[in-house]
């Protein structure tokens, strides 16, 4: 899950995803589904930030690609805050399709 600072736009944002996503299946990732759930409300402030425009996605990958994917979204001026977790596939399931993205609502 990615949040991003609200006030950028939605171009700005999906190319940010877009870099991500390219930089894990450069390191041998397979991507998964995006989900966009668009800008909400913060529990509490971030960054001096009342909302975030969250994004969530999937990919497939092994846990050099997550840490470099970690590395660069700590760096980013875009991300208010991050958060990358392993979820095992038998809990989970498998990934969904990377056809399958959901625009927000």
């Amino acid at each position: 899950m990615v949040i991003f600072d609200a006030d950028l736009e939605e171009e700005t944002i999906r190319a940010a995803v877009d870099r991500s996503l390219q930089l894990i299946t450069s390191k041998g990732a397979e991507p998964g589904h995006v989900d966009y759930w668009g800008k909400r409300r913060l529990a509490y402030e971030v960054k001096h930030r009342k909302e975030g425009y969250y994004v969530v996605f999937q990919a497939r990958a092994e846990p050099e690609a997550m840490n470099e994917l970690h590395r660069v979204l700590s760096l980013s001026d875009e991300v208010i805050r991050h958060k990358v977790l392993r979820i095992p596939e038998e809990v989970y399931g498998p990934p969904k399709t990377a056809g399958t993205a959901v625009t927000d609502a």
